[in-house]
C-alpha cells in the first residue's frame, strides 16, 4: 500500500495504526525505541513535527514500513505534455 503524507497529523495517523496493526501498545513500541510511552502518545496525536529522523526510522522498522521518497510528477496539461516544473512545496 502506498500513502503519502503531507502533515505530521497525517504521519501519525500512520504510525498509529500500523502500532495496531501489529498488535502492540504504545508502552511495547515505546521500550523498543527507548523512550517513555507519553512521548509515543504525543508523536501519535500532535508531536509527530518534533519526530527525529532516527527516531521515525526506527519506527518504520519496528512496524515493518519503509520510508520512500521519489519526485512529484508534473500535472498533465491534457494535451500530451507536461505543465512545467513546479518549485517543491516544502
Amino acid at each position: 500500500m502506498k500513502i503519502i503524507v503531507q502533515t505530521p497529523g497525517g504521519l501519525g495517523e500512520i504510525l498509529q495504526s500500523a502500532r495496531k496493526a501489529r498488535g502492540m501498545t504504545q508502552a511495547q513500541a515505546a521500550a523498543h525505541l527507548g523512550i517513555g510511552q507519553p512521548r509515543l502518545s504525543a508523536l501519535e496525536t500532535t508531536g509527530t513535527a518534533g519526530l527525529s529522523l532516527e527516531q521515525m526510522l526506527a519506527l518504520f522498522a519496528l512496524y515493518e514500513l519503509e520510508l520512500c521518497v521519489q519526485s512529484r510528477e508534473a500535472p498533465a496539461t491534457g494535451k500530451g505534455g507536461s505543465a512545467g516544473a513546479a518549485a517543491p512545496e516544502w
